[in-house]
């Protein structure tokens, strides 16, 4: 008994060292890497749905897309300033809305290659977002 107990405190001290360890990068860093943290995060939350897809897992497949939309459209789409962008804000929020609509069409009809196109276009962006940031750190 006292082992189980070890081994949940355990896992709850991991979890919280691992949300510190979240929470200061976050707080350590730029708008551009903050961006870029959000691009990571959609992505290993679709390699994580499509894992749970093909183990024929729908609840945490559910959860997966979910935290990917939830970035995707909290996160990423928020962050768009229209004003400031102007049309690579408008053509960047028209792409994170299809890659919201694959996501849901993924989730809705257990549709792997949906995942995989969201994933693409996020992979893109997030590779040109990230060779903007070495640019703009190298000179």
């Amino acid at each position: 008994m006292s082992a189980m107990r070890g081994a949940a405190g355990y896992g709850r001290g991991a979890g919280a060292y691992a949300r510190v360890g979240v929470e200061s990068g976050v707080m350590a860093a730029s708008p551009h890497q903050l961006i870029v943290m959000l691009f990571d995060g959609a992505q290993a939350s679709i390699r994580a749905a499509r894992l749970h897809m093909q183990a024929g897992n729908a609840a945490e497949k559910g959860k997966t897309i979910s935290k990917a939309l939830d970035i995707v459209n909290n996160g990423l789409m928020a962050a768009l300033d229209a004003e400031q962008g102007g049309e690579i804000a408008e053509r960047l929020a028209s792409l994170y809305d299809y890659i919201s609509r694959l996501l849901l069409a993924a989730n809705l009809h257990n549709d792997e290659q949906s995942l995989t196109q969201a994933e693409a276009l996020l992979d893109d962006v997030a590779s040109a977002w990230r060779e903007i940031g070495d640019q703009a750190a190298g000179g």
